[in-house]
């Protein structure tokens, strides 16, 4: 009985310490992140002693297609106003008040009696009813309805190795086969239509994603004809080119192409430099999105002759320049979930 018990007691004392050294060996928990994906988990920070180039333990990433399926815009989502767009406003048992009007570089309109009134941003219903409550004061029991004559801003940037780059307006929803199709996909040596193998889109100064077009086309995803918004840029590169993408507080989010002269600076540079968000000494992210490893760099550290600071930039890693204050790794990779899901199948690999 003695020996039993002695037996029990060892195995529990073993039992204790090993739960304690699995204790002590797991990272912290990643404090809570403004605005984080459900999707995503929250990535681990990196330590502000912690040398450049040194990372945490790597990051469990969402699914690839559930990431372009977030990205995607809902099939009935209702198209909102923008710069440039030509309307005409009705008003019921009032022919005599209809209005054709284009909505201005600055999102608006002007109106008799009533003045200017931004209608950029809204949609057709919101529209009217702004338009109904700038000119209550002057009529009463109106109800405008508004219509889009000309969709002059709803259009997508097309760039890279395509026939016709450029900017591309839609009378509907912008898809990537058609802005792809019209844009003029390149020829093969016997002149028959080449599909991009990979083609990346841009969206504002923080999103990007691959898409794997001739795969997910030869496979029958309906992704590969992905529904784009408004202002979105496609980048459909060579297959020969090597390339990073530069985004956040720079002046020309976008691609930019390594060559064996590229440093660092000058790929920052090719992107128009960093805003005045970014801060008096901009912080440099470098992500891998094929790992979720990261490394951060000064951008005064880079510049200075005397510090001799480079880094060795892979092709499709993404350089991030945050807002001045908003330092955790953390919330550049949430920002980025798409993206870094999106490596987690390969989609990321750049042709050598």
């Amino acid at each position: 009985m003695i020996r039993r018990m002695n037996l029990a007691g060892a195995l529990l004392l073993l039992a204790l310490t090993g739960r304690l050294a699995a204790q002590n060996a797991t990272p912290p928990a990643a404090e809570p992140v403004p605005q984080a994906r459900e999707s995503a988990p929250a990535a681990p920070e990196q330590a502000a002693d912690q040398a450049p180039g040194q990372v945490s333990d790597p990051v469990l990433k969402p699914n690839p297609l559930a990431a372009l399926r977030d990205f995607e815009p809902a099939a009935d989502e209702a198209y909102r106003l923008g710069k440039g767009d030509e309307i005409t406003v009705d008003f019921a048992g009032r022919p005599e008040m209809q209005a054709k009007l284009v909505v201005g570089p600055d999102g608006r309109i002007t109106l008799p009696l009533a003045g200017d009134l931004t209608l950029s941003g809204l949609t057709r219903p919101e529209a009217a009813k702004a338009i109904d409550s700038a000119l209550a004061a002057y009529y009463s029991n109106l109800s405008a309805q508004v219509t889009v004559t000309k969709y002059t801003a709803n259009h997508v940037l097309l760039l890279g190795a395509v026939e016709h780059p450029g900017m591309i307006a839609f009378d509907g929803t912008p898809t990537l086969i058609e802005a792809l199709t019209r844009g003029g996909m390149t020829m093969d040596k016997d002149r028959n239509v080449a599909v991009p193998e990979q083609c990346a889109i841009y969206r504002g100064q923080n999103q990007v994603v691959w898409v794997q077009l001739k795969k997910m086309l030869e496979s029958g995803n309906a992704l590969a004809d992905l529904r784009l918004r408004r202002d979105d840029v496609i980048y459909v590169p060579d297959l020969s080119t090597r390339f990073v993408s530069v985004l956040g507080e720079v002046s020309r989010p976008g691609a930019v192409t390594l060559t064996s002269a590229t440093t660092l600076v000058s790929v920052i540079a090719a992107a128009g430099g960093p805003t005045e968000k970014a801060g008096g000494n901009p912080r440099i992210q470098i992500i891998d999105p094929a790992s979720g490893n990261f490394r951060n760099f000064f951008f005064n550290d880079l510049i200075n002759p005397a510090k001799s600071t480079e880094a060795t930039l892979k092709p499709g890693e993404i350089i991030y320049v945050p807002k001045s204050g908003f330092y955790r790794a953390s919330y550049v990779l949430e920002r980025l979930s798409p993206l870094v899901s999106l490596a987690s199948m390969g989609l990321w690999a750049v042709v050598q």
